[in-house]
């Protein structure tokens, strides 16, 4: 089963280790390992929440993911965005942002840090979002309990989710403002910058969000209303409306999965240039690790780890609300990315250990009711 599941992840992590030895010999090696190993790390809370929408999809639409899904999360995102990043901020063209990164390292890494505000600003909206709408929903099975109770209740309030986080956004630009206003204005465009790539994050997110979450509620009224009339719509001979819907549903939750994972992987090709800036063992080390983490959130969904320890989406979500902050923290503020990472993993590690703690005693409480029935019918 593992190796079943990991062993595309074992034969990239081979082939783009060879490759950064004879790209750069044992230093191009060196990096690109503690590359992936930060991407793993940073990315394990998107694999958990990754599956817990994963699940929800058909084995065809599972084989879409880890297919198109993985060239658009290696390549897209961790090879092309970089150099999106620079084409826009520096308005050059494809290949002289190609030709920058190859050859100018140094400048190149400068145009991407003078960009990072915007990226920061847009990946934390969109994951803020995410960890409010969690935690605002009244669910039934509570992990911290004392707080998720009175979030719930306060999530009764419409659009409360969209409200909190304006005002997060506009005290982040607001804070950025302040900043460029004391080192002599000159950042006072970044500030405008921020809202701008802020409210596109949220857009985003109420958009791609919206429309998967309309198209699962259209799926699941039709899929009720074709076992009340299955005999009818056998006879009819006609059940391609439903097939279609499926298709749709299915569609924007791949969206909303890819949109997802471009957020998650901000921080980590960000990150990245604190290592290196050199652009080929930036996408050798950062595409290895989007390897695990695609095939990690495949094995959550096939061994059903989420429904065993139901606890994991709670941390994760927290963990995505931490990172979340962060992100926007470090429009102003450098934060190690070793930080980043060890939250999320303190977060989903305690969430496991308390589902762990509960699945002992529920199992305790079954094995006393089965030995209370047991004595009552002997007696």
């Amino acid at each position: 089963m593992v190796l079943k599941t990991f062993g595309w992840s074992f034969a990239v992590t081979a082939l783009g280790l060879v490759a950064a030895i004879l790209f750069g010999g044992w230093t191009a090696f060196g990096i690109v390992a503690i590359l992936s190993i930060l991407e793993i790390s940073l990315s394990f809370d998107n694999a958990v929440v990754n599956a817990g929408i994963l699940k929800k999809m058909n084995a065809f639409w599972q084989k879409i993911f880890l297919t198109i899904g993985i060239l658009i999360a290696v390549f897209g995102m961790r090879l092309v965005f970089p150099v999106v990043i620079v084409a826009v901020s520096a308005q050059l063209g494809p290949i002289e942002a190609v030709d920058l990164a190859l050859s100018d390292k140094d400048r190149y890494q400068e145009l991407v840090t003078d960009a990072h505000p915007a990226i920061a600003a847009f990946g934390g909206m969109f994951l803020l979002m995410i960890f409010l709408d969690f935690i605002f929903e009244d669910r039934e099975i509570k992990w911290l309990a004392w707080l998720e109770r009175p979030l719930a209740k306060l999530g009764k309030v419409d659009m409360l989710s969209v409200c909190i986080a304006l005002i997060i956004l506009l005290i982040s630009a607001m804070t950025f403002a302040t900043q460029a206003h004391q080192h002599g204005g000159a950042h006072v465009d970044k500030a405008s910058t921020v809202l701008l790539s802020g409210i596109a994050g949220l857009i985003t997110y109420l958009i791609v969000g919206g429309l998967s979450g309309f198209f699962e509620d259209k799926l699941e009224e039709e899929e009720e209303r074709e076992h009340e009339e299955e005999e009818k719509a056998a006879r009819a001979g006609k059940p391609r409306s439903a097939v279609a819907l499926a298709g749709k549903a299915a569609f924007f939750m791949f969206l909303y999965l890819e949109v997802l994972d471009a957020s998650f992987s901000f921080d980590g090709v960000i990150g990245a240039f604190a290592i290196t800036n050199d652009i080929v063992l930036m996408a050798l080390g950062l595409g290895i690790g989007a390897m695990y983490v695609r095939s990690l959130t495949v094995y959550l969904v096939r061994q059903g780890t989420l429904d065993d320890y139901v606890y994991l989406e709670h941390g994760a979500h927290y963990a995505i609300g931490a990172l979340a902050m962060i992100l926007l923290v470090t429009i102003r503020y450098e934060i190690n990315e070793i930080v980043t990472g060890l939250i999320g993993v303190v977060l989903i590690g305690a969430s496991f250990w308390s589902s762990v703690r509960r699945n002992k005693r529920l199992a305790a409480a079954e094995g006393e009711d089965a030995a209370k029935t047991e004595v009552s019918s002997g007696v």
